[in-house]
């Protein structure tokens, strides 16, 4: 489980210009990317108070324990030092022991409840900053101490103060994937509609956009979100989630990739994909797409950017195998695309090998069952960059393969481009490799090039493409070989022999 510190400071502190906020901020993303890369989407968020730089723990473990009882037996008792108690109970929440012996304590959340609940602003913000810091908590036994004040927290989402609500947004978010009670009382206390009603009405606000997006994703990978949570949600959230989906220059991509993340696991749940297709789901996230491929074919990759473009691909690759045939080009709207993820796999394919893979996956979606993409792949001159990377592995070549494939299949004038662009030689090398995918599909395009086109089995033999056909057919087995020798006894060697024939004529 991956955690992030983001660090808020206040408007006009000395020395925060906007550079050093940037700077922050792609320190947060670069965190982002390696949680995502490294595949653990389940995260938990730390937001610091406005005077602190880092989240660092000073005090031993045995004073933090102290320090928790006193403090938690002066704030019984109503005091002036109430609000610097509180913040000093805060920081000393953010030792995993001491949130353990305050949790332990005899009414703790009943404390921190009444705080909440105050009309002291200043002690309901450093009392929601205890509950952070203890949602924080590696502990599994923190998160069902807390709910008491979830009611609470989600009827302060509709608050005024920014801060105040962003705390309360990271605290439930860092609640949600701790227990699956703490998840159902979450549902049933209306979470969805408090988190609906708040992107809606602070959908200018960014930081409550990110800390909404951040939230709700963190519920909808709830291990039963397709049935108990996403089917509520197809009405309202696939449209504003689209509405937020576009990053702000002077704000950085954390609002977006949120939001792009909840709609990726919106579109691959068990849902008919139907639903967002009709809320134009496909259309906006390839248009982003086809915005950010331009951006990158110009060298301008900002840092972090892979993060917005990953669920980005997952959401249009889903899409598009839930798209009808005829509806495909209205969806998309834009021939541009194709270009656009052909940029984005060149731009990857050494740093970031596994987005490089789902690139070549969407574009495999996208050529499949559309000869309008597959024309513009050719038009547009991008073939022969596709060729070029069937040497590399990791799944990438077998899916451009499959590109090329979807090419060749759809008509006989695309298979004289493809053999034209050199097709016929780089299958040669293809044929030769160990990997058992790329072979057999190398034998298919095979096929539809020979068939399509009768003459260019001269020049694959020339090229000595008849014994690397005969060693496939006598060294491999099953589907393999049977593909190989249906290929050799019906179109290689029968139109060996007809030449053979005319000549002797």
């Amino acid at each position: 489980m991956w955690r992030l510190n983001k660090v808020r400071h206040k408007a006009g502190r000395h020395g925060d210009s906007s550079e050093q906020f940037r700077s922050k901020r792609r320190e947060q993303e670069n965190a982002l990317r390696q949680a995502r890369r490294d595949r653990q989407l389940v995260s938990k968020r730390l937001l610091l108070n406005d005077d602190e730089e880092h989240p660092e723990v000073t005090m031993e473990t045995n004073s933090a324990g102290q320090d928790v009882v006193s403090l938690f037996l002066k704030l019984q008792h109503s005091g002036p030092e109430k609000e610097a108690d509180l913040k000093a109970l805060s920081k000393a929440l953010r030792d995993p022991s001491a949130q353990l012996t305050f949790i332990k304590q005899g009414k703790s959340m009943h404390l921190l409840v009444g705080l909440l609940t105050g009309s002291n602003a200043q002690c309901r913000l450093q009392a929601v900053q205890c509950l952070h810091e203890l949602s924080h908590s590696p502990h599994a036994t923190v998160a069902p101490a807390c709910l008491p004040v979830t009611p609470y927290l989600l009827t302060y989402l509709s608050g005024q103060s920014t801060r105040f609500t962003e705390l309360c947004l990271y605290t439930l978010g860092n609640l949600c994937p701790d227990s699956d009670v703490v998840t159902e009382k979450l549902l049933a206390q209306g979470i969805i509609p408090a988190l609906t009603s708040c992107l809606e009405n602070q959908r200018h606000n960014l930081a409550l956009v990110e800390a909404v997006g951040f939230t709700l994703s963190q519920l909808l990978q709830n291990r039963d979100a397709a049935e108990k949570i996403i089917p509520k949600s197809l009405s309202f959230l696939p449209s504003l989630l689209l509405s937020v989906l576009t990053p702000d220059p002077q704000f950085g991509l954390a609002p977006a990739i949120e939001c792009a993340w909840c709609l990726h696991y919106l579109t691959s749940s068990a849902v008919d994909g139907r639903v967002l297709l009709c809320h134009g789901a496909l259309l906006q996230c390839s248009s982003l797409l086809v915005s950010i491929g331009g951006v990158v074919a110009d060298g301008k990759k900002e840092e972090g950017m892979e993060l917005l473009i990953c669920p980005l691909l997952r959401c249009v690759g889903n899409l598009l195998s839930s798209c009808p045939v005829d509806d495909l080009i209205a969806q998309v709207d834009d021939v541009r695309l194709p270009a656009a993820l052909c940029a984005l796999l060149q731009a990857y394919l050494h740093t970031q090998p596994a987005l490089a893979r789902e690139t070549a996956w969407v574009l495999n979606n996208l050529t499949a069952h559309s000869i309008e993409f597959c024309s513009a792949l050719l038009t547009l001159n991008l073939v022969p960059g596709l060729i070029q990377l069937l040497p590399f592995s990791q799944g990438i070549n077998t899916m451009i393969l499959r590109v090329l494939a979807n090419i060749a299949h759809k008509k006989k004038e695309f298979c004289v481009q493809l053999i034209q662009l050199g097709l016929l030689s780089a299958l040669c090398a293809t044929l030769k490799m160990a990997d058992p995918e790329m072979v057999t599909l190398s034998l298919d395009v095979l096929f539809m090039l020979v068939t399509s086109c009768p003459q260019v089995t001269e020049e694959f033999v020339k090229q000595g493409g008849l014994s690397l056909i005969e060693a496939i057919q006598y060294n491999s087995e099953g589907e393999m070989r049977r593909r190989a020798a249906y290929l050799l006894e019906h179109k290689l060697l029968c139109e060996c022999e007809s030449d053979c024939w005319s000549a002797l004529r």
